[in-house]
């Protein structure tokens, strides 16, 4: 049935051209993984689309001003300490809710969270549920396992033995490569970063995780609402895997739609000398390491030696304080400083990073 309506398109696409088609299904990348027929070259094109992004969050939810606020905004400006606190307060609501469009149409009438959590507990039980209708091809309760597992693994580096330690190496690899394909979760693989494009220089056996969706992640581990909502500081709620996921799935979908969605990070095990860079990006030809961190104290050796090795000549930290371009300098110790500019932006500016550093170098 799937292949006569891929080849359908070649008729649809020769004698009714001004028609456009969309088709979409559940898992259908498992299929044309393994198709046996020819695709009906010329006659396709791919979309990627993510969930919702903050922007859209806000626009879902009635806060079209404060949508108009964020696209507007420029270094030259200071942001209110009212509309910086108001701002923080929709993140959290957003790690919370998350950008799958049929949870925040529910919450946007009138923030039922109640609702919103009952919506994703029904999205998530469906996608378990989908694994069932290819078990005759692959082993679906390791499909389950890694899925639900994947939101522990957030923020650090992907290591079998930590999914399951009786399973074989290759099999969860398997799965792990059926769930990416199913674009549920996201291998963040590792780059050299030594020049562009940044695909170049892939290590596939090195990856961290990210989950389809913040919401949907922290609705899988369980975690309290009001815990996320009351919690001071962003980048602590359990341990910083929610703002990492929430950078990343922005990262992810950081390019033009017809662009396959892929991300990277960077990093050095050295005994004594070990670095990690939680993303990187590939901004108008050059790289630039990215982030997440917790306040303006934080810590930055990593983000200083990637800088000095890469001869990188900008940098990005995403946190909770304000927006502001500094000029710094490296500091390696015994080693020749190298100047370059940290770009910092709070959570809510993630969507407006490419125009931001462009506007920062002119």
């Amino acid at each position: 049935m799937f292949r006569l309506f891929l080849q359908s398109f070649v008729t649809f696409f020769e004698d009714l051209p001004d028609l456009h088609v969309i088709a979409a299904g559940s898992l259908l990348e498992f299929l044309l993984a393994e198709h046996a027929f020819s695709m009906p070259v010329g006659r396709i094109e791919y979309l990627f689309l993510g969930p919702l992004s903050f922007e859209e969050f806000l626009g879902g939810t009635g806060q079209g001003k404060l949508v108009n606020y964020i696209k507007e905004y420029s270094f030259t400006k200071l942001i209110p300490e009212i509309i910086h606190e108001k701002l923080l307060k929709f993140v959290k609501k957003y790690f919370v809710i998350g950008g799958m469009p049929a949870v925040v149409n529910q919450f946007g009438a009138d923030e039922d969270y109640k609702g919103a959590l009952r919506e994703q507990k029904n999205l998530l039980q469906t996608y378990i549920d989908d694994f069932n209708k290819y078990q005759n091809r692959v082993d679906t309760a390791r499909l389950q396992k890694v899925f639900k597992n994947f939101p522990l693994q957030i923020g650090r580096k992907v290591k079998y033995v930590n999914i399951d330690r009786l399973e074989k190496a290759k099999d969860l690899s398997h799965a792990i490569n059926l769930l990416n394909l199913a674009r549920v979760i996201f291998s963040v693989k590792h780059s050299s970063a030594n020049g562009v494009p940044l695909g170049a220089e892939v290590n596939d056996a090195d990856f961290k995780a990210l989950f389809l969706d913040v919401g949907l992640m922290q609705s899988l581990l369980t975690l309290k609402p009001s815990d996320l909502l009351n919690s001071e500081d962003l980048i602590m709620i359990n341990s910083g895997s929610l703002a990492e996921q929430f950078v990343g799935q922005h990262l992810l979908y950081n390019c033009e739609f017809y662009e396959k969605p892929e991300l990277f990070y960077w990093n050095r095990e050295k005994k004594n000398s070990s670095a990690e860079i939680d993303y990187l990006q590939q901004i108008d030809g050059s790289i630039v390491p990215v982030e997440v961190k917790a306040g303006k104290t934080g810590s930055l050796r990593s983000l200083h030696l990637f800088v000095f090795e890469k001869k990188a000549n900008i940098a990005l930290r995403i946190y909770s304080g304000e927006a502001e371009s500094a000029s710094l300098n490296t500091l390696i110790p015994g080693e020749e400083q190298r100047n370059f500019t940290l770009i910092s932006i709070p959570f809510y500016l993630i969507g407006q990073i490419n125009r931001l550093l462009r506007e920062n170098n002119n």
